[in-house]
Order: structure tokens, then C-alpha cells, then sequence
């Protein structure tokens, strides 16, 4: 009778692992794939950060929309804290690399990013950022250098990528060079629309390439009166790539929370981060509407090892107010958030490396890694 019973059991948990195993192939082929992708990087953005949408925002954090959320761990090959290349290498190309590769894995051999993929395809793919459009992050998606300073090379990459729209700052890279060229001229000869001047105030001709190189290096910071470029130019784009019946991938950058975490200025990282929440509302607005757009929000590290502290006053701390504080000037090494929105958002929770997002694009999106 025992024997009986124990086949019995035995044999209902091999037909309960073979339904599992059967759900769960069945609901990953028949995942919905995403038309468009939107990936959001708030470079320096640590969990901390984030939580100050929450308390320094008027309304409600654009964060609170987001119901798939992970954490990512974003170690280099080359050392124990990453710098922006090699986390965003990561998040392009899906390798682990050397702090400074610019779409390089450890080797220096090229590696095929996101974008170049999507663009095969036929997708329309753009670029936005506050840092230049040729500093680590967004250069990791279009460039392959073996240094992020070689910014003329990654300048004259760009002319010739498969990359539609692009808005940031920069424009000396383009045009104060050690060779006598003005790559400005070549991307209006390669049909670009070139603006130094301002963001267009009317929608872009989407048989037309777009260029707004709008400073001479980064942009202004929001202290400084930079405004709503960043939420303007993501709906700019947007409303440009949504003509696109392939499908689009916008990549939008919030370069310089990282900048206010590096001069631990809690001003200028309040700043850039209620700015980039703002930003949200515009790509999150997009994909409610669209219903066929995955949007990811996270960061390639945290910078400053920002704390939000209790006031102390008169060595005895004060719960009614929030201070502040840094405990480094440089990159931190703590796990980072990532969220998701969209078809194929569950497939980002749960804790892993950094080049994972990078493979969880590729598997949303039914793309072949060869």
C-alpha cells in the first residue's frame, strides 16, 4: 500500500513539473512583443534619488506608476564600482566590460548594440540627452571606442550610425576638431536637419533625420535655466518616431542627477531628478495611450552615496525634517532599481546583473543575438 502511494505521488508531481514546464514555455512564446521601446536612463540614480520625487515633489512621484520593479547589480570586469561606459555598455551591447569601453567588451572587439539591431530591422531609433550627445551613455548605444574620451571619434560615429533623431549638447565636438572638417555640414550632406538653436516648435518631418546640438558641451543645469528641455524633447521624439510603422527605440538620458551627486550639491540632484520624473509623465503618458510601447527606467549606478537623514539638531535628531547627505563624491556600488511598463514588463523583475536588461530587450523584442 505505501508503494502504491508513494507512485501515485510520484506521479502526480512529474505531471505538476511537466504543466509547469509547459506554462511556462507557452507563456513565454506567447509573450506580446512591443512595437516601441522607450529606455530611461537617470544616470547616478540611485534608490535614494528616486525617493526624492517623493518628498520633494508637489503631486504625486511619476515613479508610483510603475507596477514590475527589479534591481540590478552592475560590476565591471575591470573593477568593483562601474562608471557610466561600462554600465551602459552593458545595458546596449549584454557584456560585462572594462570601466571607460564605449560599446567594446573587455577585448576591445565591438560589440552590436540595442539600437544597431532595431535599426537593422527598420526601426526609427533617437537619442536625448542633458550631458553631450557624445558622453558615455548615449555614445554606448551608437559608438565603439576603446576610451569614452575619445569624443571626436565618437562625434564622427554618430554622423554615420543608424540613429534618426538626437537633442542634447555637444556641438564642439562636431565642429572644433583636430581635423579640418565640420562634421555639422556632413550631417545636413547625410540629410540631417540641423538646430543649434532651440528645440522645434512644430512637428519634425519623419522623412527627415533631426539633429539639435543646443551647447557647446553639456546642457545647462536646471539651476542654471535649462527649463523643460528634457520632458519637451522626449515628446518631440515621440510624436517624430510614432510615424515609424516598424517601431521605434528612444533612448532619454537624465546625465546630470549624476553630475549633482559627484559635487554632493543635493540642490542640483533635487533638480535634475524632479525633472527627470517629469520626463516620466511624458513617456508614461505616451505608452498608456499607445498600449504597444515597454518603457525601463533605471540607471547605469548611483552617485554620491545620497542619504536622506533625519535633521539633527542639538546632537539630537530632528524626524520633522530631512537632510540631505554624501558620503562620497564618487560611484557607489549599491544594487540599482529598475522599472517597467508596458508588454514584456515582467519580464524585469527580480534581481540581476546589468547586461541582463540588455537580454530581456532582446527576448521582449523576438530578436536574434547572431
Amino acid at each position: 500500500m505505501k508503494q502504491y502511494t508513494y507512485t501515485l505521488l510520484l506521479a502526480a508531481v512529474t505531471v505538476l513539473l511537466a504543466s509547469c514546464t509547459t506554462n511556462r514555455l507557452s507563456s513565454e512564446t506567447g509573450m506580446k512583443s512591443p512595437k516601441n521601446i522607450i529606455l530611461l536612463i537617470g544616470d547616478g540614480m540611485g534608490l535614494t534619488q528616486v525617493s526624492t520625487t517623493y518628498y520633494y515633489k508637489e503631486g504625486e512621484s511619476n515613479f508610483s506608476r510603475f507596477k514590475h520593479i527589479g534591481l540590478h547589480q552592475n560590476q565591471p570586469t575591470s573593477h568593483k564600482v562601474t562608471d557610466s561606459a561600462s554600465g551602459a555598455t552593458a545595458f546596449a551591447a549584454g557584456v560585462k566590460t572594462y570601466n571607460g569601453a564605449i560599446g567594446v567588451d573587455q577585448d576591445t572587439t565591438p560589440v552590436r548594440t540595442i539600437l544597431e539591431m532595431l535599426a537593422a530591422k527598420g526601426y526609427h531609433t533617437a537619442l536625448i540627452a542633458t550631458s553631450s550627445i557624445v558622453h558615455a551613455t548615449p555614445a554606448s548605444l551608437y559608438a565603439h571606442t576603446a576610451s569614452r574620451s575619445s569624443y571626436e571619434e565618437i562625434a564622427r560615429q554618430l554622423v554615420y550610425a543608424p540613429v534618426n533623431f538626437f537633442a542634447g549638447g555637444g556641438t564642439k565636438f562636431f565642429v572644433e576638431r583636430s581635423e579640418i572638417v565640420n562634421y555639422l555640414d556632413t550631417l545636413q550632406q547625410r540629410g540631417f536637419q540641423v538646430n543649434t538653436a532651440g528645440l522645434s516648435s512644430k512637428r519634425l518631418n519623419p522623412e527627415e533625420n533631426h539633429a539639435f546640438l543646443l551647447a557647446p558641451d553639456g546642457m545647462p543645469k536646471m539651476q542654471e535655466g535649462r527649463g523643460d528641455f528634457l520632458p519637451k524633447a522626449t515628446d518631440l521624439a515621440l510624436k517624430y518616431l510614432a510615424k515609424d510603422e516598424d517601431g521605434f527605440f528612444l533612448m532619454v538620458e537624465g546625465s546630470q542627477i549624476d553630475w549633482g551627486g559627484h559635487a554632493n550639491d543635493a540642490q542640483y540632484v533635487i533638480q535634475e531628478t524632479l525633472d527627470f520624473d517629469k520626463t516620466l509623465e511624458v513617456a508614461l503618458d505616451f505608452a498608456a495611450k499607445d498600449k504597444n510601447t515597454l518603457v525601463i527606467v533605471t540607471a547605469d549606478h548611483e552617485t554620491g552615496g545620497l542619504s536622506l537623514s533625519a535633521s539633527t539638531i542639538y546632537g539630537q535628531g530632528d524626524y520633522s525634517k530631512i537632510t540631505p547627505s554624501f558620503s562620497t563624491g564618487n560611484h557607489s556600488a549599491a544594487l540599482i532599481p529598475v522599472f517597467a511598463y508596458g508588454p514584456g514588463a515582467e519580464q524585469f523583475m527580480g534581481i540581476y546583473q546589468n547586461n541582463e536588461i540588455f537580454d530581456k530587450m532582446v527576448k521582449v523584442m523576438k530578436l536574434s543575438k547572431r
